[in-house]
């Protein structure tokens, strides 16, 4: 009998050890580093829109930055929730923060979450959106560059650096056309927009650290405890600087709160599976995609708020084309790696 039992959970902790090993063996491959990055790319794509949509339904002016940084706060603090209580539920045990994992969520928080969106709403309220588009589209530069020199993750190559060129190429190119059709300044850092695009250059800097830094301490804590954590911790302090910076929302229809947890939706989903893809994969073969974030951005605007793109549909092919030739080059491997594998 006892040698029975001890048969079956050999066997069933066997089968647990294979459906690990396939899951992990899948989220790094090149189809499912697509598919799940793919994924968060368009959830983030759609949040461009959405915040435009959900001002207007939280009764939030242009300009009014302690109101944009307490919306986000209750954005973020509700994603962390969601998180926390939907992994719980799936684990079937209470995701709690254990001493050892303090640390590392507030590290994060401050970056990922608190520093970023500080910095960002501020930035692009004082300067043209392509120019914070193509500000922030450099940030996969930073990371790539922090993950080889600063935090020592992995090699800087030319193949590396081919990609995020063309990845940034594209962006530039669907950015600058989607300045120009909304602001006969298109862009300009010297009519007064110098200090917004320093604000959301230093805000993709710490973007940049945060994904490294997932990429170090997912090897010893578990990414998707972090990410509810980080979230829920960064979004209480975003929410207590604007609520005392005299921010304030008032949801104006019944629509507002469910456009809100839509909103934290994005946020919980896409960046607590980025942080998986960032666990089991190199930082620069994941942050590659998020060169797709401004152009579905631009591609969603036109069709959720009737917005012209500025961008014809040739350009925006040939930008899509330019992203996808930069991923394509990062996450290709040498013929010789294949060689010798």
């Amino acid at each position: 009998m006892e040698v029975a039992e001890r048969s079956s959970r050999r066997h069933a902790g066997t089968g647990a050890s294979t459906a690990g090993e396939l899951r992990c063996k899948w989220l790094t491959s090149t189809g499912g580093i697509v598919v799940c990055a793919g994924v968060c790319c368009l959830l983030w794509g759609s949040a461009f829109p959405c915040i435009k949509i959900g001002n207007r339904l939280f009764a939030i002016a242009t300009g009014d930055i302690a109101s944009e940084i307490l919306f986000a706060g209750v954005r973020f603090s509700l994603s962390g929730l969601l998180v926390l209580v939907a992994a719980s539920l799936v684990r079937k045990r209470s995701l709690l923060l254990h001493k050892a994992d303090i640390a590392p969520a507030l590290v994060l928080s401050l970056f990922q979450t608190t520093l970023q969106y500080a910095l960002f709403y501020p930035g692009v309220s004082m300067t043209e959106g392509a120019t914070a588009s193509i500000v922030e589209g450099a940030g996969t530069f930073f990371t790539v560059l922090m993950a080889a020199l600063v935090f020592r993750q992995e090699r800087l190559t030319r193949r590396k650096v081919a990609g995020c060129l063309a990845g940034f190429a594209g962006v530039a190119l669907i950015s600058i056309a989607d300045g120009a059709s909304g602001s006969a300044s298109g862009l300009s850092l010297a009519n007064g927009h110098a200090l917004g695009a320093a604000l959301v250059l230093v805000s993709t800097l710490a973007a940049a650290a945060s994904a490294c830094l997932i990429k170090t301490f997912s090897a010893r804590h578990d990414p998707v405890l972090l990410s509810g954590w980080q979230f829920l911790l960064g979004g209480t302090s975003l929410t207590a600087l604007g609520g005392l910076s005299g921010g304030h929302i008032a949801p104006q229809t019944a629509g507002a709160p469910f456009l809100l947890l839509y909103l934290s939706l994005i946020s919980a989903v896409a960046y607590s599976l980025w942080s998986i893809l960032l666990k089991h994969n190199s930082v620069s073969r994941v942050v590659i995609f998020g060169f797709m974030n401004p152009v579905f951005g631009v591609i969603l605007s036109a069709l959720l708020l009737s917005e012209d793109p500025g961008a014809s549909p040739l350009q925006v092919i040939t930008a899509l084309a330019l992203v996808c030739t930069g991923i394509v080059i990062v996450n290709r491997k040498p013929a010789h790696a294949g060689a010798k594998a």
